[in-house]
């Protein structure tokens, strides 16, 4: 029910945001009708077309953005007829039968005050406006399209999306009361009946137009406003929403509290849970697949997280001191491996980055999301820590709190009586990306080049969908991006069509870091990083020398930027000598 309400005041902010602009037209074109036979059928068409289609487009892969893309054709023809309607009646009389009935039943249905309400007609054009409608994607929006992604089609992810709609209709339908009485006092103050509705068809052929070359998605997305995000976020951290997966980071906090390691100590941990099942790995890698029955009398750590992730890489030296330090004392840690892109499912890359990350402790690959369900997991990284009965006892969700999270694994244990002695917290070497993150100084967030979650892109050609296309730098502003060359713009990553392309970022932190991959042919792909046009020296990356060269082997996170001394806002850019570069993520640090 919160996340319902959260999705319903997200859809409601949408009017704040220029990504409405071309929708307003057809909406507005209703403002002097009947609010009930004509308007809301017409706000209630919008927000179940958009419900499904948002559904379909985030679950169903690439036939349903195929099939979205012929319903938008549709709906931009549709409304272009319906606005030439507005400007012109006579034109239904000259067109052919079946579009002179739906174009007369238009036209009477925005324009003909006294005319019999048309239901169906303002139904048709609801379904048309959701069609088109592509809102600007901030943090509610994203919380609920990420969720949809990772838990497939189900009730939830419709209801939310649908809660969503229904809250711009909301919003949409207070702007047009009101605009009814406006208009309404115009005609009758100054006979502009005529020109109004001429007005609004000029209007409602502007938005189509729009929408068509793609400003909906491209231009004012980017001129979206960075306040609504703000609102947006305030209301997420209010509620304390986590219904959708996404990557935290944590204050790190000391703890004070002592144990008293005596027999028969007990800890005033609540009880949270019961340790759920381990059951839908699709495979275990350090050790054969374990069971909540088998753990019994051990005290648990469950670590989700995804090799990927920076926040989960920062974590890693923790998790794997804790493991070292008291797997003699009955801790057993499990990493269940729960992928946020399609390249992290495969079990030859999580290989890799486990030994990479010199990782020995037990590791599920839950590629299908069962143990994450099972857990109601929101989160990379979270942990749950069970005690020697099964229960869930804490959660830490996101990097940080470590001294508090040992401190829970020492108080399960001596609950559990083979806690040996207190002592100090870990403190593992943590090189490169391993590295804390410099908190005080990060300006600069999680920012997906994949269309699916893209913003704040900036290439002045508009951001388009799977095909590919010459696209030009621009100047980016603060946490704004570019392309620069031919690329093909995929749901996931944004894939280099030939030598010499690049990317673009104006960041503010110390650390910069890319999730970069070989693409299909595997070859290793040469690139060169720039900071503020010249080569890094000092502030260079783990994965770049001081020239900035660098080369991208595999599919993971690659630190590309370190700045030496003062943090300061920087731009960076990226240029690869080979074709065939896949660019997933930037994160920071």
């Amino acid at each position: 029910m919160t996340l319902l309400v959260i999705a319903y005041l997200g859809g409601a902010l949408t009017i704040l945001s220029p990504c409405i602009l071309p929708v307003l037209p057809f909406v507005f074109a209703r403002a002097d009708q009947p609010f009930l036979s004509r308007t809301l059928p017409m706000l209630a068409g919008m927000a179940a077309t958009f419900a499904g289609i948002a559904t379909l487009a985030a679950v169903g892969g690439g036939w349903a953005i195929e099939a979205n893309e012929l319903g938008r054709a549709l709906a931009l023809v549709l409304l272009a007829l319906f606005g030439a309607t507005l400007i012109w009646p006579g034109l239904a009389a000259r067109l052919a039968q079946p579009a002179i009935e739906l174009g007369n039943r238009l036209s009477r249905s925005a324009a003909e005050p006294g005319a019999a309400p048309s239901f169906g007609g303002s139904l048709l054009l609801g379904i048309a406006t959701g069609l088109l409608w592509a809102p600007c994607a901030g943090p509610i929006l994203g919380l609920v399209l990420t969720g949809a992604a990772l838990q497939g089609a189900n009730a939830q992810t419709s209801l939310l999306l649908l809660a969503y709609a229904a809250g711009a209709a909301s919003s949409l339908a207070v702007a047009l009361l009101v605009g009814g009485r406006v208009f309404a006092a115009m005609k009758r103050s100054l006979g502009a009946g005529e020109w109004l509705r001429r007005g609004l068809g000029v209007a409602v052929l502007g938005g189509v137009a729009a929408i068509g070359l793609g400003a909906d998605t491209g231009l004012l997305a980017r001129l979206s406003s960075s306040g609504t995000s703000r609102i947006e976020q305030v209301l997420l951290d209010a509620f304390g929403a986590n219904g959708a997966p996404s990557t935290r980071m944590a204050e790190n906090s000391m703890s004070t509290f002592a144990i008293d390691a005596r027999p028969g100590f007990r800890s005033n941990l609540p009880v949270e849970g019961q340790f759920p099942s381990l059951d839908g790995a699709v495979e275990w890698l350090n050790s054969p697949p374990l069971t909540v029955e088998q753990l019994r009398g051990k005290v648990v750590l469950v670590d989700f997280w995804t090799y990927s992730c920076i926040n989960c890489i920062r974590s890693v030296p923790f998790v794997r001191a804790w493991a070292e330090k008291y797997k003699d004392q009955g801790l057993v840690v499990i990493g269940v491996h729960a992928p946020e892109f399609a390249f992290e499912k495969k079990i030859e890359n999580v290989k890799r980055a486990i030994g990479d990350l010199k990782i020995e402790f037990p590791v599920a690959v839950d590629n299908n999301f069962r143990i994450w369900r099972a857990f109601r997991n929101n989160y990379w990284p979270a942990y749950y820590f069970i005690d020697a009965q099964g229960r869930i006892r804490h959660h830490q969700f996101g990097e940080g709190n470590n001294a508090r999270s040992e401190k829970v694994i020492q108080e399960l244990l001596a609950e559990a009586g083979s806690l040996r002695a207190e002592s100090g917290p870990v403190a593992p070497s943590a090189p490169g990306a391993q590295a804390a993150p410099d908190l005080g100084n990060i300006g600069s967030f999680e920012t997906y080049l994949g269309y699916e979650r893209a913003s704040n892109f900036t290439s002045p050609e508009g951001l388009r969908r799977d095909v590919a296309r010459d696209y030009s730098a621009a100047k980016p502003r603060l946490n704004e991006w570019a392309l620069a060359g031919n690329w093909t713009v995929g749901p996931e990553q944004a894939v280099l069509n030939r030598a010499g392309g690049g990317i673009t970022y104006r960041f503010q932190a110390r650390d910069l870091h890319l999730v970069l991959g070989p693409g299909s042919g595997g070859k290793p792909i040469r690139f060169q990083v720039t900071v503020d046009g010249k080569s890094p020296g000092e502030s260079h990356g783990a994965d770049t020398d001081a020239d900035g060269n660098g080369v991208v082997t595999q599919t993971r996170l690659y630190q590309l930027v370190r700045q030496a001394g003062d943090v300061r806002e920087r731009s960076f850019e990226i240029r690869f000598l080979d074709p065939g570069a896949e660019a997933f993520v930037f994160t920071f640090g």
